[in-house]
């Protein structure tokens, strides 16, 4: 009876393994054995034969293998072995990979195989127990060379790398690091700070962006949120509360500090400035509107970018407010120093910021002509301290920089206009063929 039980929990326990081994196809087999992956699983796609979500094992140290590792997650979309590869140096989770109709604008323009790479510290590659020690940007793109290296076993054809916003910062930093990894590297709307309150988007805001008009449309929508101060933060109160949300400071404050915010959330996602309410608009027409746009969780002591507040106060850097317009509503005495007062999470508090990864990424810009194509828009707050511009970007055969006139942080190469869209695609095309 034993005997019999025995071989029938085996047979439970094989036949699963053998239905998924079942279900992968040639590239699954292939990502399968490769050293490090693990638990390689079938997903559906609409623009690939073949997708798979997977666990590759990655060193909390990258030069310090005793100090222990994590399981990081990747997604591979396979078009073919003989095609380009698009490598996502994702900045934050990769769970929009997983979705049936997922591809990336490089895959569909060059017709490639996708590899996005979830960042460490980040959803399912958070390593157990979390050491905010170890989460560096150094450390991170060592992860992405050494899915490169694993995978090249699989795709010898021209590699690009590319990411969105902090993952195209990952994308120039990856490539300053690891020159050779790829053949192309295209960040898109990647900021390169300087300091924790870097300077440069505070007086993008307040003298460039768009119009002078419309700057003051912008201003006076945050000066009438302070004006109605009285009967809004109430209102506040109720939501933060309903939400459970948990702040390290007084409800009044981050009243303060979301109001601040609703500039730069307004020019980076490119809102309309004709819905902005009127003066005249009655509160809830105001509130709905202002925490639509600006969502106070943003400030809360935990969220779920809390492993970007460590990275922006220890290296990525990040941006300050200009309050002096709104001094006599304030609850704060000053909003500097306000990520590490109110993001960073516990553990980290302590983190201080170094300017080694922005001196090295520029020194690598300055010395090298990379193939590199960065795409930008002019009224994205985050191009403020973007490579537009620059001295080391002028004379360049290799590294191209474009701005997208009337483009947000949603810029992409299809956001430009025709001929300089053909231009862009007709440049990495060119690379490829190489």
């Amino acid at each position: 009876m034993k005997l019999r039980f025995l071989k029938l929990m085996l047979l439970l326990f094989i036949l699963p393994l053998q239905m998924l081994a079942a279900e992968l196809g040639v590239a699954g087999k292939q990502l399968a054995a490769l050293p490090g992956v693990s638990n390689v699983e079938t997903l559906k796609s609409t623009h690939f034969p073949e997708k798979y979500v997977f666990f590759i094992k990655q060193q909390l140290d990258a030069k310090d293998a005793s100090k222990g590792y994590f399981e990081q997650r990747v997604v591979l979309c396979h078009r073919g072995f003989d095609r380009p590869t698009v490598l996502v140096t994702e900045g934050y989770n990769a769970n929009y990979a997983l979705r049936e109709g997922y591809i990336e604008e490089l895959s569909k323009l060059f017709d490639t195989n996708i590899i996005t790479v979830e960042y460490r510290y980040f959803d399912k590659s958070m390593p157990s127990p979390c050491n905010w020690d170890y989460l560096t940007v150094e450390n991170s793109l060592y992860d992405l060379h050494h899915v490169n290296q694993t995978l090249h076993a699989m795709y010898k054809g021209k590699w690009i790398a590319t990411g969105i916003s902090k993952g195209g910062q990952t994308t120039m930093f990856y490539r300053s690091y690891f020159p050779d990894d790829v053949d192309i590297s295209v960040p898109y709307v990647a900021p390169l700070n300087k300091g924790v309150e870097d300077g440069r988007h505070e007086k993008f805001l307040q003298y460039q962006v768009s119009t002078k008009e419309n700057r003051q449309k912008v201003l006076d929508f945050q000066l009438l949120l302070f004006k109605r101060k009285a009967a809004l933060l109430p209102m506040f109160e109720k939501y933060c509360n309903d939400k459970k949300y948990v702040f390290n400071a007084p409800l009044a404050e981050i009243f303060d500090y979301s109001v601040f915010e609703y500039a730069f959330a307004f020019w980076q996602w490119g809102e309309d400035i004709n819905k902005i309410p009127a003066r005249e608009a009655d509160d809830k027409t105001v509130f709905d509107y202002w925490i639509n746009m600006c969502e106070p969780d943003y400030f809360t002591n935990y969220n779920a970018t809390a492993s970007f507040d460590v990275q922006a106060a220890r290296e990525l850097g990040y941006y300050g407010y200009y309050t002096k317009p709104f001094k006599k509503y304030l609850s704060i005495k000053t909003a500097k120093g306000y990520l590490k007062k109110l993001m960073v999470p516990k553990g980290a508090e302590n983190v201080k910021f170094s300017p080694a990864l922005y001196n090295h990424t520029v020194e690598f810009l300055t010395k090298n002509d990379p193939k590199m194509v960065y795409i930008y828009g002019d009224i994205d707050p985050w191009g403020a301290s973007g490579i537009y511009g620059l001295p080391f970007t002028k004379n360049k055969k290799n590294l191209h920089v474009y701005m997208c006139h009337g483009g947000s942080h949603k810029t992409r190469i299809l956001s430009f206009p025709e001929p300089t869209r053909q231009e862009i695609i007709s440049l990495i095309g060119s690379w490829l063929k190489e």
